[in-house]
């Protein structure tokens, strides 16, 4: 038993990667069973205390792995520092995730989801993002083990979405058009209206007159939340194998960084209108991200610190210039 748990996967000892999930799971455990219990609307206040708590515990795991960095207890796979990878990766993360706070916002007032309901849809869709992202790592792990040149892809992709988000006007997307959504009410039974909190319910199906299992709006919700999610990762995990190709670090500095951000969720919905000079900071960062993949080949390897430095630089830059630019916005309301 003991062998097993000392076992390799994915390059690291199996009880690092059961002791991350299992500490995913507590979390998650601990708020839905204790924190919303209860059926209620999360307030912005306690959406900012639960986020801090959340960024509180990524930071400290992120200490961890600098620590066991510099210990030699966690050797990366591509000799990167595993600890400036890990917050490099979770900041850039945490920015790109916050344009899904529109997103999923849009999906809630289309399913006409209350407040009091939201959020714990959000903690349930993190199940399904530990699996899917994990999905995804993988496959872009095991990509990059056996092709190397596709990190360059990668580089190139980032480069070319980073433009195309300083030049391209952003459009708010129609979630009525989505084909998801007609796909989801062709080949499955949906209620009219809410049934609480539930994603399934049993009632009479006027056609047949037999019981019969129907999905409820907030289950199409949280399937295009998690749909919509997986469209984001296109972005953000590449952009993170272009600074370590560290699986292990990859893939928790993502959920790390999601974690936190659907406690964040109350708080940035009512002001994400203030962030929108945040998109052309993220598009620098995605293009600089993509640069130094080609850097790293043609000029030597670029200095982790650095990366880290002008990731924060930028972020923190875009959310300053949004906040000063829109203050009068808020002045006058």
């Amino acid at each position: 038993m003991i062998d097993i748990l000392f076992a390799s996967f994915l390059g690291k000892p199996l009880w690092l990667w059961a002791s991350f999930i299992f500490t995913i799971l507590a979390l998650l455990a601990f708020d839905l069973g204790i924190l919303n219990r209860k059926e209620k609307e999360l307030g912005i206040a306690e959406s900012l205390w639960l986020s801090a708590f959340y960024f509180a515990v990524a930071i400290a795991f992120g200490g961890y792995i600098w620590w066991s960095y510099e210990t030699g207890r966690l050797v990366t796979e591509d000799g990167t520092h595993a600890g400036i990878a890990y917050f490099t990766g979770f900041f850039i993360e945490k920015a790109l995730s916050i344009d899904n706070v529109f997103v999923i916002s849009l999906i809630f007032s289309f399913f006409a989801i209350p407040a009091r309901y939201q959020y714990r849809a959000l903690v349930w869709g993190i199940l399904a993002v530990i699996v899917l992202r994990g999905l995804m790592i993988a496959v872009g792990a095991a990509l990059v083990q056996n092709y190397g040149w596709v990190l360059y892809l990668f580089g190139a992709f980032l480069i070319a979405t980073g433009i195309k988000m300083l030049i391209v006007p952003e459009a708010e997307p129609d979630v009525s058009k989505n084909p998801v959504i007609r796909f989801l009410r062709k080949r499955l039974n949906v209620t009219d209206q809410l049934h609480g909190q539930k994603f399934l319910v049993r009632q009479e199906d006027p056609s047949t007159g037999k019981m019969t299992t129907f999905a409820t709006p907030l289950l199409l919700a949280l399937i295009v939340i998690n749909i919509a999610d997986l469209i984001f990762a296109v972005d953000s995990v590449p952009a993170i194998f272009a600074i370590t190709t560290d699986t292990f670090v990859v893939y928790t500095a993502n959920i790390m960084a999601i974690l936190g951000l659907r406690a964040l969720y109350f708080a940035l919905a009512a002001m994400v209108h203030r962030f929108h000079y945040l998109k052309y900071a993220l598009a620098l960062v995605l293009v600089f991200i993509g640069l130094k993949i080609f850097w790293n080949e043609i000029m030597g390897k670029l200095n982790p610190a650095i990366s880290l430095g002008a990731t924060l630089a930028l972020i923190l830059g875009g959310i300053l210039v949004s906040l000063w630019k829109t203050r009068t916005r808020v002045e006058k309301a």
